[in-house]
């Protein structure tokens, strides 16, 4: 299935969110230690799909 420049946009565009979202969580929960580690283990899955994402839009998939 081809994705259109515009839908590899949006996804990219909701995992920035998903990235900034967790971020903050971690933030500001930074006292509360299973926040802490499950919003790494979320930025770590993150990095995957901006990797992900990233391959999409340089090899226009």
């Amino acid at each position: 299935m081809m994705l259109t420049e515009n839908e590899l946009k949006k996804i990219d565009d909701k995992i920035k969110l998903l990235r900034n979202t967790a971020e903050e969580l971690k933030s500001l929960a930074e006292n509360i230690p299973a926040i802490t580690r499950n919003t790494t283990r979320l930025l770590a899955s993150v990095k995957m799909m901006e990797l992900n994402i990233s391959d999409c839009i340089d090899f226009d998939i």
